[in-house]
């Protein structure tokens, strides 16, 4: 792994699996993670509770909110783990700011919509209703920068592969 990379972010769909593979890989690598569901705010999640998507106006200042996390995580830790589902160039262009590509890199946990209907059908107490995942899969728009990791394996095997394919760049 690039000894540039500050950041890494691990994005997807509701359902992917962000948290478990944050957290993991964040014990690997004696990193930091954090959620970016966690700063939300409650219009937001109170929002997508009901099902409705939120929309680029209700986004833009969570994402401003995320972007300074990220810089002042630089200051407190080598690593920081980000989850979040930057789904759009855009939104990542958002967290991004003028980063270099090796100082922050976007992890895409990529799977099956039946994979994923089943994860988020069996969790619970969790704000974002199964019937938002067709919005996401639709708004969902991947881009070559990307390193794309299959979920249709343990959390381990993806914690390894994330760490392989990030070292071989």
């Amino acid at each position: 792994m690039s000894s540039e990379l500050r950041t890494i972010i691990i994005m997807g769909v509701s359902g992917s699996g962000k948290s478990v593979i944050g957290s993991l890989l964040a014990t690997q690598l004696d990193a930091v993670f954090e959620d970016g569901d966690d700063f939300h705010p409650a219009s937001n999640k109170a929002k997508m509770s009901t099902g409705t998507p939120l929309t680029d106006d209700d986004r833009w200042p969570w994402y401003a909110v995320l972007r300074q996390r990220i810089e002042d995580m630089r200051h407190l830790t080598p690593v920081y783990i980000l989850a979040c589902s930057a789904l759009k160039p855009i939104y990542r262009e958002k967290l991004r700011a003028h980063d270099a590509d090796a100082a922050l890199r976007f992890v895409l946990l990529d799977g099956s919509r039946d994979l994923i209907t089943s994860r988020m059908a069996a969790r619970q107490g969790h704000f974002m209703p199964l019937s938002l995942l067709e919005s996401q899969l639709a708004t969902l728009e991947p881009t070559p920068d990307l390193v794309r990791v299959s979920i249709d394996q343990t959390p381990e095997q993806i914690v390894t592969d994330i760490l392989r394919k990030l070292g071989e760049e």
